[in-house]
This record gives structure tokens, C-alpha cells and sequence, in this order.
């Protein structure tokens, strides 16, 4: 996203320079496990801003924000009872802009808090404490659900619905020129991309930057008295708050003229390769609808993949190539590691929960990389490389439909499996309600139907390890009946039947048929 974009501490609030706030540093998070009978609260902030200049003598203090905000509201007080304000802007931190010293802090917080709770208690309200050890305890008395807050593109589109697309108003660049804050236009992205965890040299972290930004909109937005997002932080913090907030259904696509379709290849001059895998055309149109937010894939800004992760890899990437970038499967940012956690659907996993996840298909490989319509020796204009890949990917086969009649009819209504008979009878397998069940599960799945295109790919779930035919090898053509100790990969015959359909019925997340009984019935 081209030079550091970043926000100097003096542009919005001198405040903000000392890394250490006492908005949430150490604040227990989500890792206390909150049990029955506890004290749940997502506005807990641990005050241990004296860390900063030493270790601490005493253990930090919990304090719950919400709690003192409903207390100052009854007395006709707001933020700026505790917070000071700079340039428009509400410091985040206790009645001061810098942490001076530590005695200054210490006394502060010392002299107020107490003055505060003895003033509240004396008004017959009820206050806070006023010993030392109440306020500086060795053990949590209160448990944090707190839960990060999202923006995805619902809330996205709702708040730039609200601004009427002025998108100025919250995306910004650094100058490092000029050294001030500038809007460019069609090269907005996410805060994240330059406001991180820890604040860094002159860029604030992400928490800060989104509670000065948004919780000083939303002041000023309800001060005016109009609709505006939450003030407190359960309103954006309490699980059970998130979930009730307004999801638009159909969000219109963000506009910031990105491609429509895109082809990925190792470097922008790359042109169809002797080397080189073929390019793979991408659609990211259909892929933005897919996701809440474009940091699904672009988690450090929105430039294209090569450009960080290169067939050798860069300082920025982390050394991660292009190839592992594309393919890591553990990893939800790579195609690979994207496409296997839609695998785990119910309706996939009962076939893909047994397929060999290490066998080289180099036809599968050609699903994505691609055999250019046109060969070429001559690197393709940018301007073209859109409307190549949106060929491309009309070429693809279309989403695997229902069987035709005729494949229907050779498909077997039934098989009967004999392996039990000697203390059951044979237990009859619907075959071909099952081969049109897995087929009909995948209908409308894309990204199924690009890798299914010929309709008997559906078989191989079950007959895994033989080629697509209409008559396959039966099982015990590998699974000997008695266990096979020379091949130890192949399960014995009553082995693989109990793996391969009790499997498949877990996986799908099935009820039935689990017992004994409902497949094979007692002989008498």
C-alpha cells in the first residue's frame, strides 16, 4: 500500500505517545474461563500503568468501566469527569495526557478515585473502596468475557451508508514527506494494516486508534442527537451484545475499483511459462461475497500475493513463498488451507475425511492452474489480464448436476454385503440413494462443482483408492478378510467396512444407522 501509512501520536492526541494505557493493558481477556456463580463482566480494565516505570509493588486494580460511566451519568456527568481532551479529542487516559513520573501517576490515581468514593459515599451512594487492599487484590474478583470487536463488511457498509461514502472520514495515509495525515482515494484498507497490536514508533496500536476514532464519532454523533454505535464497552465487547447487532443481508460490494477477476502468477512480467506451473485465474469478485472481510486473504495490505510471497520469498513475506502462500493447508489466508476447511462441511466430510490428502493428482492441480486458451511469448498487457482470466474461468465445466438417466440406471439400486453373514445376515447398502444424496449435497457447491465436474468423481468417497469406473474393484480386492499384516495400510475387510460407512455417518454428523442391529439384522 506503498509508503508507511501511519498516524503520529500528535495528530490525534499527545496522550497517546506513553505505550502503556490503561485501556486493557493486562486486562485478563478471555483467558480466565469463566465458571458458574462468577462475576462476568466484558468492560473489565486492569489498571497497571506503573509497569511502565519499574515492576509493581502491588497487584493492578481491576475496574469496570461501564459500572463508573452508569455512576456518572446519574449525576449528570460524562467522560469528561475523568478524561481530559486535546485537539477535539478525548484522552484515554485517567485525568492527564502523559505519564509524567511515577509518583505523579501513583498520586493521582491515589487522590481522585479515593476523593471520588469518599464523596459518593457520603452523598449515601454506593461507592467503591477506599482501603489499599481493596482496590489492589492478590486474586481476580471478577471474571472478563470480553470479546474482540469485528468490522466486517456489514458494518462496514452500514457505517459508510451513514457517512454518505465519505470515506475520508476514518481511512487516512501518512506523509512521511509533509509528515500529515492524507486521504487517497481507491487505496483505502483496513486500520489494521498500519495501526498493529503494540503501538510502534509513531503509529498507535489498534486498540487505541479504535477507541479514540470510534468512541469520539460516537460521542459527538449522540451528542447531536442522532442514532450512533455503542459509548460503553459492552456495547462492542459483551458476546451476547455482538450477536444482536443488525447484520444487513445482501451487503452491496465495497467499491475501490478492485478487479473482477484476476490471474495469479509469479511476477507481473510473468508470461505462460516452460518452468513455471500455469497462471491461475481468480475470481475475486465471487470470492469478496464469499468472505466478511478482504483480511480473510489480504492480511497485511492490498497489494496482489506476489508481490510480498515470491518464488524465493522476502523479508516481508517471512521468507513464506508464493508456493506456500497458495498451497500451506493449514493456513486459512492460502487457497489450499481455504478450500479444506469447506471440506469439513457435513456435506463434504464424509467422503473427504477418508481421501488421502497426499496423493499427487497433477489433473486436480490443472483445476487451478489452468492451460492457457491462447499460447503466448510475450508478456500480457494489465489490461487485458481481467477479461483472460474471466475466459478462463468460463471455461470451467459447469457444478456437477443430478445423474443422467442412463447413469442412473447403471448404477446399482442396492448392494448386498456378505461380510458378517456367519453371525448376522448380509446387510443391504443403498447404493444408489446414497450416490444420488452425496451428488445432490454438492449441487450448488462452486467449489465442488470445479473439482467434480465429471459425475462419477462423487464414487471415489467410497471407492478410494481405484479409478473412476462404472465397475469398480470390489473392497476385498484390497481388504483381505482376515487382517493383511504385510499391508498395513489396508484395514481388514470388516475393518474398512465399520471405518469407511460409520465414519462417513460421524462425519456427516448422521444420527443413523450407528448400532449393529440397524444395518445387519440377527440371524435367528
Amino acid at each position: 500500500m506503498g509508503k508507511v501509512r501511519s498516524l503520529l501520536i500528535k495528530s490525534i492526541i499527545p496522550a497517546a505517545i506513553v505505550i502503556v494505557s490503561i485501556w486493557g493493558i493486562g486486562a485478563y481477556g478471555n483467558e480466565s474461563q469463566p465458571q458458574d456463580g462468577d462475576q462476568k463482566h466484558a468492560d473489565v480494565i486492569m489498571i497497571d500503568t506503573l509497569k511502565a516505570f519499574g515492576k509493581l509493588e502491588r497487584p493492578g486494580v481491576e475496574f469496570l468501566h461501564d459500572n463508573h460511566t452508569k455512576a456518572l451519568e446519574k449525576t449528570k456527568k460524562d467522560c469528561a469527569a475523568c478524561h481530559l481532551t486535546e485537539k477535539d479529542r478525548l484522552s484515554l487516559k485517567f485525568l492527564r495526557l502523559k505519564d509524567d513520573s511515577k509518583k505523579q501517576v501513583m498520586e493521582l490515581y491515589h487522590s481522585r478515585c479515593i476523593e471520588c468514593h469518599k464523596q459518593t459515599a457520603s452523598a449515601g451512594e454506593k461507592a467503591g473502596p477506599v482501603e489499599c487492599g481493596e482496590c489492589h487484590k492478590e486474586k481476580p474478583g471478577v471474571v472478563s468475557i470480553r470479546q474482540p470487536m469485528g468490522f466486517d463488511k456489514s458494518l462496514h457498509f452500514r457505517h459508510t451508508k451513514a457517512h454518505e461514502s465519505k470515506c475520508e472520514l476514518c481511512h487516512h495515509e501518512y506523509d512521511e514527506k509533509t509528515k500529515k495525515l492524507f486521504y487517497a482515494k481507491e487505496k483505502e484498507g483496513s486500520c489494521r494494516y498500519c495501526h498493529k497490536e503494540v503501538t510502534e514508533e509513531n503509529r498507535i496500536s489498534d486498540r487505541l486508534a479504535s477507541h479514540i476514532g470510534c468512541l469520539d464519532c460516537h460521542r459527538k454523533t449522540v451528542a447531536a442527537g442522532k442514532k450512533a454505535g455503542p459509548v460503553q464497552c459492552s456495547g462492542c465487547h459483551d458476546p451476547e451484545q455482538q450477536a444482536m447487532i443488525e447484520k444487513v443481508k445482501d451487503v452491496p460490494r465495497v467499491k475501490r475499483n478492485q478487479p473482477d477477476a484476476v490471474l495469479i502468477k509469479t511476477s507481473k512480467d510473468q508470461i505462460q511459462p516452460e518452468i513455471h506451473m500455469n497462471f491461475t485465474p481468480f475470481d475475486h469478485k465471487a470470492h469478496e461475497g464469499y468472505m466478511d472481510t478482504c483480511r480473510v486473504c489480504h492480511h497485511e495490505d492490498l497489494n496482489a500475493c506476489n508481490k510480498c510471497h515470491t518464488l524465493i520469498g522476502t523479508k516481508e513475506s517471512k521468507g513464506v513463498t508464493l508456493d506456500r502462500a497458495m498451497h500451506q493447508a493449514n493456513a486459512v489466508e492460502s487457497c489450499k488451507g481455504c478450500h479444506d476447511l469447506k471440506k469439513a462441511d457435513v456435506k463434504c466430510a464424509g467422503c473427504h475425511s477418508f481421501i488421502d490428502r497426499t496423493k499427487k493428482d497433477e489433473l486436480a492441480c490443472l483445476k487451478c492452474h489452468m492451460k492457457p486458451i491462447q499460447q503466448t511469448t510475450e508478456p500480457i498487457p494489465i489490461s487485458e489480464e481481467p477479461l483472460m482470466a474471466r475466459a478462463m474461468l468460463d471455461s470451467r465445466s459447469p457444478v456437477a448436476a443430478p445423474f443422467s438417466e442412463q447413469l442412473l440406471k447403471d448404477i446399482p439400486e442396492k448392494v448386498v454385503i456378505k461380510a458378517l453373514v456367519q453371525q448376522y445376515e448380509p446387510a443391504e447398502f443403498p447404493h444408489r440413494k446414497v450416490a444420488q444424496t452425496l451428488l445432490k449435497n454438492i449441487a450448488d457447491n462452486k467449489l465442488a462443482g470445479n473439482f467434480h465436474p465429471d459425475q462419477m468423481t462423487i464414487c471415489q468417497g467410497c471407492h478410494h483408492n481405484s479409478p473412476v469406473s462404472m465397475k469398480p474393484p470390489k473392497c476385498q480386492s484390497c481388504h483381505n478378510k482376515p487382517f493383511n499384516e504385510k499391508n498395513l495400510m489396508a484395514p481388514g475387510l470388516m475393518g474398512a467396512y465399520h471405518q469407511q460407512c460409520m465414519g462417513c455417518h460421524q462425519a456427516m454428523g448422521m444420527e443413523k444407522p450407528m448400532g449393529c442391529t440397524e444395518c445387519h439384522k440377527e440371524k435367528k
